[in-house]
């Protein structure tokens, strides 16, 4: 049959109690990124040209976090069930005739792959009128069952409320996860009825109705690990381990060595190259771009960074957005970047912190050197020529340019620009009373024995 255009029904009504969190349930973070916006970028990939969120309490919440993805937002004011949910959706997508997935907006690990093999499935010579996703648990709990035979032909469905004893003993469930052609869609959701255990318009109701009318309903089955749904902080927990043991299965067969990989937390969009080496306890924040021989060591928390080739990370290195370390530069123990660029085969070896900061080629930041860059109201800016020796305990108070081979003595506070080739010394005389120590020492121990 010809290709037809894809839409997305995302529901995201419920009210996520079991969270227990001011923080719309869909929102709630899987590797630093919403779980909706996990199932978003799938639905996008698998082509769906609309997509509309079916919200009901918190909807503000949903509406902003999807302003800039062209999401169309509808809105269930009483949560009547799934059916009922995906109905409120029917304006949003006035004139769209294509095939919509209906779905759900907590199951943030459902691929690009399987949504279009159940669109494929819909446009299949059989033609069946609706295509459901069905998952075999090693706890089928109570999920709604399926009943199909060998070649997913499906002759019931039944919510687990309702179902009887052999029907429950059935492995098959239902995730949902439900195609339809719109032009189908809408008068079977108009049809369902709420006369069940739960009073609800229950979504699966639809394939009753299709075979009911002689049509044909099948069951695509996939992997139950994509249908994971989350409702709870330990649900959320346990998704979150999901997600990385696969990153971190991904980032070693792609080439990158990870020493302890169940310590290392990476984010959805981490980019690491090959030949990345990465020591225990590391954490990976959004928008990381990590070349190629890059060492990350242990305890370092890297995000919003770019760090080029031959770079060196740490050990208790924090890289924060706007970090830009360019070839064969290094951060070591307890260095701080945000907003700054570590020019290439420049160092800060330890204790330091660099902020809105530009650093040239080869200049050596000695320990305990701060850039100042903040009065409480703007933030200024730092430049460090090539080749600058910046000495240890130095605050270089923005804004400030250090020239380039410029040389700061240790336990300066630079206030002022250097230029090219200077040696800038700014301390204090250095007031010397012999045998001071000595008598004040003597007189305090004096009071002490005296009790005074």
């Amino acid at each position: 049959m010809a290709e037809q255009p894809l839409a997305a029904i995302i529901l995201a009504a419920g009210q996520g109690t079991r969270m227990k969190s001011e923080l719309h349930k869909v929102l709630h973070p899987v590797a630093g990124l919403p779980m909706l916006h996990h199932l978003l970028d799938s639905l996008a990939a698998a082509g769906a040209a609309r997509q509309v969120v079916v919200v009901g309490a918190r909807r503000e919440q949903v509406e902003a976090s999807v302003a800039s993805r062209g999401v169309d937002i509808a809105h269930q004011a009483e949560q009547l069930g799934t059916a009922h949910a995906a109905l409120q959706a029917k304006a949003a997508l006035a004139g769209f005739y294509g095939i919509a997935i209906v779905c759900f907006g907590d199951t943030p690990f459902l691929r690009p792959e399987t949504l279009a093999r159940l669109k494929d499935r819909l446009l299949a010579e059989d033609a069946p009128r609706v295509a459901v996703l069905g998952f075999v648990p090693d706890d089928a709990k109570a999920y709604g069952r399926i009943i199909a035979d060998d070649a997913g032909a499906i002759s019931k469905m039944v919510e687990f409320k309702d179902a009887t004893e052999d029907e429950r003993a059935v492995r098959l469930c239902n995730s949902g996860v439900t195609a339809v052609r719109t032009s189908d869609l809408w008068p079977l959701l108009e049809r369902v009825g709420n006369d069940n255990a739960a009073g609800e318009y229950y979504l699966p109701d639809i394939i009753m109705l299709a075979l009911a009318d002689g049509d044909k309903a099948v069951v695509v089955e996939t992997d139950p690990d994509e249908l994971i749904g989350i409702n709870s902080r330990a649900e959320l927990a346990e998704a979150e381990s999901i997600w990385q043991q696969r990153r971190r299965a991904q980032a070693m067969a792609d080439g990158a060595s990870l020493i302890a990989p169940d310590t290392v937390w990476f984010a959805h969009d981490t980019v690491l190259g090959r030949d990345v080496v990465i020591e225990p306890n590391v954490v990976f924040g959004p928008g990381v771009t990590i070349a190629d021989d890059v060492v990350i060591h242990a305890f370092s928390h890297i995000e919003g960074a770019t760090i080029a080739s031959g770079c060196s990370v740490g050990p208790f290195a924090r890289l924060r957005p706007g970090a830009d370390m360019r070839e064969g530069a290094k951060v070591g123990n307890f260095v701080e970047m945000k907003k700054a660029v570590l020019g290439p085969g420049a160092k800060a070896n330890h204790l330091t912190y660099l902020g809105d900061a530009t650093v040239g080629a080869n200049a050596n930041i000695g320990a305990g050197t701060i850039t100042c860059n903040y009065d409480g109201y703007f933030k200024y800016q730092t430049v460090i020529g090539e080749n600058a020796f910046i000495g240890s305990n130095s605050a270089l108070i923005a804004p400030v340019k250090i020239g380039r081979d410029a040389i700061v003595a240790a336990g300066s506070a630079v206030s002022r620009d250097v230029a090219d080739g200077e040696l800038r010394l700014v301390r204090g005389e250095q007031l010397v009373k012999p045998g001071w120590a000595d008598r004040f020492h003597d007189a305090m121990r004096k009071k002490k024995r005296e009790g005074k």
